[in-house]
């Protein structure tokens, strides 16, 4: 590739990404500086709602005045690595002065928080090892679990049951670790540290907190979440502490840069040896060390900025309907990127900084300001940007829309069983079939094919099973005559799959099958596509619906591989199947391998029957319990 060719192709994605309304520019980035007319102020200064300086000491004169004298005495630069000679006094001044304000033994500086991020993870994570990392850690922690080479299990946002669940399945591992955030920065929620400590505990892991956006603003004298959660128990509370590492950030409420590393003294001395981000990198400055001496002390001191800090956010929140957060950050959702972008330019108008956040920093959908609170901020201009935001209510989803992830399935969902497959001709139909026999027990119960592709009707087939009524059989949404993949199929018939009216046919039936259990067969094996341009698979429809689900796979030969894969599939889109079919003759050792690698609650065996006839399906349906996936 030329040079040319390079930079055609960079500035194609560059107007693909302002097409999407995702493109940044450092232009006006600076609210005192001279900026974008369109984002200038009419009042001159803009009132912050953006930084993450919440108390303020970014301009603090004892902390200025330190960073003077720090200057003076050892110069602007590190000179070098720690350990080839650079740094000075201060850098382990500053350690010792972090370790002892978090209650630590020991701490570690290095230059910024994503390379403490990056350090701390990649020394104590290896091939072998398990990290298990909440769906919107930062960007750092996310690099940092995938340059560890370890195996990286992703739960939903603050899901502690399906963290509990990949913790249970991982056993094997030589070490675990649960990274998560103390605050985090778009959400401004955190995790019960509680609780997390206890699945930990029994589950032999240990715990990496991400303090950045919690310390200085929780805890006592501002020491974090991790602090305010044994606060005045002595850790009793927490039984024993799986707390390996505290990663404070010093950019955000220390009003500094740079980041410690807090743990035990044998956790220091790894991280010397083994954290290549401290390795291999020049010391901070001694300025930084300097100040970040001073920054501590007056940031234990600043019991009253840290109250007016969460005060602040408190009424901000109340005033627009949202839920009060843990710290200064409180997320507001617009969806629409190029909308956030308005909001947060009409409000720089007005005299605000209030920047909007858009993916990938948030995820898809999530688009909206991040208004962050400070100690600086009065009543008054609280109040004035809420009577601003009040303006634009049309532009704004209040209350607070749940981030993708952490979204648990409507009541209505809930009435829906997705039988999926590891593959074709494996007898989802059977399957479909028993399901709704065993579901008549609870209530009305109906069957859908959504996609039927070939000439043999599965839903004739289900009614012949069953003798289901046509009120219990709904007409697929499309049927196409080759038998092939659903978009192999629509091609050949000269249709395009649309998945959203899939999504909305399901809805429609929800609504008006009322109190009837749904059970729903897809065609083929899990993830195949319905379309290609853009790609569109089940799974992918079944991650979006988020309703319970089944797996059907063959009992013989070939189903070790298939079936942990299509597990491996859905658990990657946060699904668990209620329950594994395993069709065909008896195989004791491969269900017995499934037992102990699928962690699925229930396994049944479903055999080639002699004849397929309502009284044999009706048989085995009396001689295998199934009421624990259809009760409602």
């Amino acid at each position: 590739m030329s040079a040319q060719s390079l930079h055609e192709s960079l500035q194609h994605e560059m107007a693909l990404w302002e097409a999407a309304g995702l493109r940044r520019t450092l232009a006006g980035a600076n609210p005192e500086g001279p900026g974008d007319p369109d984002g200038a102020s009419e009042k001159g200064e803009r009132v912050d709602f953006a930084s993450n300086d919440y108390l303020g000491l970014a301009r603090d004169p004892a902390i200025i005045e330190a960073a003077k004298r720090a200057l003076d005495g050892h110069g602007t630069g590190g000179r070098a690595s720690r350990l080839l000679g650079g740094g000075c006094r201060l850098h382990e001044q500053a350690e010792a002065a972090c370790a002892a304000w978090l209650g630590a033994e020991a701490s570690l500086l290095f230059p910024s928080g994503y390379q403490a991020n990056i350090g701390v993870i990649t020394a104590l994570a290896r091939h072998g090892d398990a990290l298990f990392s909440d769906r919107l850690n930062h960007a750092s922690l996310i690099d940092a679990a995938r340059l560890s080479r370890a195996r990286v299990h992703v739960h939903a946002h603050l899901d502690l049951p399906e963290l509990e669940r990949q913790l249970s399945r991982a056993s094997h591992a030589r070490r675990r670790l649960v990274v998560t955030e103390g605050i985090f920065s778009m959400e401004g929620d955190g995790p019960d540290l509680g609780r997390l400590n206890e699945l930990c505990a029994h589950y032999d892991a240990w715990i990496v907190l991400d303090e950045a956006h919690s310390v200085g603003v929780l805890g006592p004298e501002g020491a974090g979440a991790w602090a305010e959660a044994t606060l005045g128990e002595s850790d009793s509370m927490m039984g024993e502490s799986r707390l390996a590492a505290r990663v404070v950030t010093a950019g955000k409420a220390l009003g500094v840069s740079g980041a410690f590393v807090a743990g035990s003294t044998q956790l220091r001395e790894h991280l010397i040896n083994r954290a290549r981000t401290f390795l291999f990198t020049t010391a901070p400055s001694p300025v930084l060390a300097g100040a970040l001496i001073a920054a501590i002390v007056r940031c234990r001191k600043a019991d009253e900025e840290r109250a007016a800090v969460l005060a602040r956010a408190g009424e901000l929140a109340q005033r627009l309907g949202l839920e009060a957060p843990r710290g200064a950050i409180l997320p507001l959702r617009v969806g629409d990127p190029e909308r956030a972008v308005e909001l947060s330019q009409a409000l720089a108008k007005k005299g605000f900084d209030a920047r909007a956040v858009r993916p990938p920093t948030v995820p898809e959908g999530a688009a909206g300001l991040r208004l962050v609170l400070h100690a600086g901020n009065t009543e008054g201009e609280v109040d004035e940007l809420a009577r601003e935001l009040e303006t634009h209510a049309a532009s704004v989803s209040a209350p607070l829309t749940p981030t993708p992830g952490s979204v648990k399935p409507a009541a209505d969902l809930q009435r829906a069983l997705f039988v999926a497959g590891t593959d074709t001709n494996i007898g989802k139909t059977i399957v479909s079939a028993l399901l709704l026999i065993a579901a008549r027990r609870y209530g009305d119960a109906a069957y859908w094919k959504p996609v039927q592709t070939g000439d043999d009707s599965d839903t004739k087939t289900v009614q012949q099973l069953t003798g289901a009524t046509r009120a219990e059989l709904m007409p697929p949404a499309w049927e196409l005559p080759l038998p092939a993949s659903p978009h192999a199929a629509a091609l050949e018939a000269g249709i395009e799959l649309r998945p959203e009216r899939l999504e909305e046919g399901l809805q429609g039936l929800l609504r008006t099958l009322s109190d009837t259990r749904l059970i729903i067969e897809l065609a083929g094996g899990l993830l195949v596509p319905y379309r290609l341009d853009p790609v569109a698979t089940q799974a992918d429809w079944l991650e979006k619906a988020r309703a319970p689900l089944v797996l059907v796979a063959r009992s013989g030969l070939g189903t070790l591989n298939h079936t942990l894969l299509s597990l491996e599939a859905l658990r990657r889109r946060h699904l668990e199947p209620r329950a594994l079919f395993l069709v065909g003759e008896t195989h004791a050792s491969n269900r017995e391998t499934l037992e102990r690698l699928a962690f699925v609650p229930h396994i049944f065996e479903v055999p080639l029957f002699k004849t397929l006839h309502l009284d044999a399906l009706n048989d085995w349906c009396l001689d295998n319990d199934m009421g624990a996936l259809l009760a409602l």
